[in-house]
């Protein structure tokens, strides 16, 4: 799939951009670009391959390394409300937006 330069302002439009001559020559060239790397993974023979339901699924020996949950910030929570014009039960009160 290649694009032209009138889909570029078809697409532009749509998005609701506007793009320069240089900024839509650009895009146009990273949009083909995109859709050339694609076309390469597309044809690639996938036949039998089962799909995966994460990355390292295939790889028993590699264990995800997670940061521990601890918290890292101290609980400022009265600090930052005093400035607030309505606080009720350490939640910010705000007017009503919907009927």
């Amino acid at each position: 799939m290649s694009l032209t330069l009138p889909d570029i302002g078809r697409i532009a439009n749509l998005a609701r951009l506007e793009l320069s001559g240089t900024q839509s020559e650009r895009m146009l060239g990273q949009l083909n670009g995109f859709f050339a790397l694609v076309e390469q993974m597309n044809a690639v023979d996938t036949t039998g391959v089962e799909p995966l339901a994460h990355p390292t699924a295939v790889i028993d020996h590699v264990s995800l390394r997670l940061r521990p949950d601890l918290a890292s910030e101290p609980d400022n929570r009265e600090a930052n409300q005093k400035s607030a014009p309505a606080v009720e039960r350490g939640l910010f009160l705000v007017p009503k937006v919907i009927e």
